[in-house]
């Protein structure tokens, strides 16, 4: 066995694939969860820890029991809308857990830390295709949230010794082709599990926001990865991380991650019809306020450097394996 994983989140939609694909590398994942928005149920790959990143002592004992040789901190707030209405609840549930993480890391002498990011630390840069090097400029406090545990692992890097590898990319769709775990959120706010819901009848229709973008079929444009895709590359970034010599005492190293292209909201439905071979139910509604034209991100440095290819990140297959996941049956809680 490679070691021990501390995954935060891991009961969550990203993190539960992430401690698959841990496993299946030869690392024992050991899930660290609060339960607001994760699963037990998706818990089946190691170890599960219940417990909140502001609990310092409980993160201190959870350390002090499994020695993880690395962290992988999936957990964190997401939701756009909620960050723009409370920002004190994203800069406590982002930033300050993550920064009593991350000092629970460093004094129980782990070196290695691998950080689900997010592209919305560079605002709206409608039309261009995102890198590394694009400057970030978040519109809200889940992108400036984000952008500053990016920033502490710089500084703990150079102040401790902290190798971290970040990883920034849109919109996570599908799930594990073996429907052990899938994506179940409570409310769902994904395009493609509630265009899943409304051929279901689990919901009345699917409305499109905007149909007049500059688009070729007037609907927004999103860089989609499929979820199992995503968590190889931070498979990848950790080995990579731990590789002897490929990150020096302190060094951070960051990837987008994404297909370059994207896909429009139109092109979706139509897949999903494809694929399920049922109609969606929809209606067409007004555009939303700060919605971007397109929005997309490259991943050549994450391929050149780390030998990642996004095979599953086409709309057939991230559609089928969240349609094969939505007729299992969701977690019970």
């Amino acid at each position: 066995m490679a070691g021990k994983v501390l995954v935060t989140g891991g009961a969550g939609y990203i993190g539960s694939h992430a401690c698959k694909a841990l496993a299946a590398a030869g690392f024992l994942p050991v899930t660290y969860d609060n339960l607001c928005t994760g699963w037990r149920e998706a818990v089946k790959f190691g170890p599960f820890e219940e417990g909140d990143l502001m609990d310092r002592a409980r993160l201190d004992q959870v350390f002090a029991t499994h020695k993880p040789v690395a962290v992988m901190h999936f957990a964190a707030l997401s939701q756009v809308g909620e960050a723009m209405r409370e920002p004190g609840k994203y800069w406590r549930g982002n930033v300050c857990a993550s920064l009593n993480l991350i000092e629970a890391t460093v004094a129980a002498g782990v070196r290695d830390f691998v950080f689900s990011s997010t592209c919305a630390t560079y605002g709206d840069q409608d039309g261009v295709v995102l890198d590394e090097d694009s400057a970030q400029a978040p519109l809200n406090s889940y992108g400036a949230s984000k952008r500053a545990i990016e920033d502490m692992l710089r500084d703990f890097g150079d102040a401790h010794g902290l190798r971290s590898v970040i990883f920034r990319y849109f919109n996570v769709a599908g799930a594990d082709p073996d429907s052990e775990v899938g994506e179940f959120h409570q409310p769902e706010t994904h395009l493609i599990p509630l265009i899943l819901d409304a051929i279901d009848g689990k919901r009345d229709a699917l409305t499109i926001h905007g149909t007049d973008y500059p688009t070729p079929d007037g609907t927004c444009i999103r860089d989609y990865v499929h979820v199992m895709d995503l968590v190889d590359a931070h498979v990848l970034g950790l080995t990579w991380l731990r590789s002897e010599g490929k990150l020096p005492q302190g060094g951070t190293e960051v990837f987008c991650l994404g297909t370059g292209n994207g896909f429009s909201v139109r092109e979706v439905l139509d897949q999903s019809r494809h694929v399920t071979n049922r109609a969606v139910p929809m209606v067409e509604g007004p555009r939303r306020g700060g919605d971007a034209v397109k929005l997309v991100s490259g991943s050549e440095k994450a391929g050149r450097v780390l030998g990642w290819q996004p095979h599953r990140s086409n709309l057939q297959t991230m559609i089928s394996d969240a349609w094969r996941w939505h007729q299992t049956g969701h977690y019970a809680g």
